[in-house]
């Protein structure tokens, strides 16, 4: 354990910094497992919506710190496509 002042103080920051992260990251996780599901039943209205509140969730995710700005871009463009593919096979 931490024995200096400034050490302890670090110990508790990162503490409460954890407490966020981990909520952020399971917010943006039931996010797109949502999506994925909305996807997988070939529903493109609820798809359509839930990948608006997903994108939202990511971009608040990559300032948050939470996740890179890489991985966001990677995960959006990657469902788009899918969505993308759902829309045109129903149409």
């Amino acid at each position: 354990m931490a024995n200096h002042v400034s050490s302890l103080k670090r110990a508790r920051q990162t503490e409460t910094k954890t407490v966020v992260n981990r909520a952020n990251r399971t917010r943006v996780r039931s996010s797109l497992r949502a999506l994925r599901e909305a996807i997988a039943k070939g529903d493109v209205k609820a798809a359509q919506t839930q990948f608006r509140e997903t994108v939202s969730a990511l971009d608040k995710s990559v300032q948050k710190g939470v996740l890179h700005s890489n991985t966001v871009s990677r995960y959006k463009s990657r469902l788009n496509a899918r969505l993308k593919a759902l829309a045109t096979a129903k149409a």
